[in-house]
């Protein structure tokens, strides 16, 4: 049995301020790719975790990383004794601003529910995706949502411009600490946020100062219909017309940044 953990993509980000408990309040508009990383379930005695995949080696000696976390939280929840044999094939990069730890989360949750036939609410799933992580309550359903507060207060959100639409993902290979990303944050309140193309994303401009190749990967999207850098970066995404004006830009920085991550997808309805 397999569950993919979309990749997730904030469409537009504005951080509205500091919170006593160490997180940030901001209002998000969430998108979310086709493709992602992958999990699969198979029988096994006790809860095994084993990763593979172009960026396994990214998560290397993390003994107790998100997949896992989720996993017991699910077992305990609903006082499962069985085993199972978690086999993560980590496709997307590490510390990207694409919600891959998240996803991966949201995506163990969604599938040991149905490997252990839990028929489990949606409101308990919501509940320990929240105690988990910010981003994975919005990754559990991974349809397009506005999240406010940490991001994991979700409304629905609906533009028939974005189901469907071709996108490029690409990231210039260089990992950026989220925590460090929002710790440099200048604490301005920009204005709240109304529609994705008129918002801004608030930690782009500390991503740049970060990580300098974040303008490289923008000035290299500069084709799109409109490009933006998604979450804490370093990973940008472009919507195009077509999926041939979005192959066509893949080919050409593939070309010119061999070195980079590139995916060409769509968005999910």
């Amino acid at each position: 049995m397999r569950e993919t953990a979309y990749a997730k993509i904030n469409l537009a980000l504005h951080v509205r301020g500091r919170m006593p408990d160490g997180y940030h309040r901001i209002e998000t508009i969430f998108a979310f790719a086709e493709a992602g990383d992958e999990i699969e379930a198979a029988p096994a005695g006790a809860l095994e975790l084993a990763v593979g995949g172009p960026f396994a080696a990214s998560l290397a000696g993390e003994e107790d990383n998100l997949v896992a976390r989720a996993a017991r939280a699910l077992s305990r929840r609903f006082g499962v004794g069985a085993g199972v044999r978690l086999t993560l094939d980590k496709r997307l990069p590490v510390a990207a601003g694409i919600g891959g730890g998240s996803a991966d989360a949201a995506a163990a949750l969604r599938l040991l529910s149905r490997w252990w036939r839990l028929d489990a609410e949606e409101a308990v799933l919501l509940e320990l995706a929240r105690g988990l992580g910010a981003d994975i309550a919005a990754c559990l359903g991974s349809r397009p949502a506005r999240g406010e507060g940490r991001g994991d207060l979700l409304r629905p959100f609906a533009d028939d411009r974005l189901a469907g639409a071709p996108v490029l993902l690409v990231n210039p290979g260089v990992p950026l600490s989220t925590a460090a990303v929002f710790r440099a944050w200048d604490g301005v309140d920009r204005g709240a946020l109304a529609g994705w193309r008129e918002g801004r994303n608030d930690l782009e401009p500390v991503a740049r100062r970060l990580a300098p190749a974040v303008a490289d990967v923008l000035d290299a999207l500069k084709g799109a219909s409109f490009a933006r850098m998604s979450g804490s970066g370093a990973t940008c995404f472009g919507l195009y017309a077509s999926a041939a004006d979005r192959d066509s830009a893949a080919r050409s920085i593939a070309a010119l940044r061999p070195q980079w991550w590139i995916l060409a997808t769509r968005l999910r309805a």
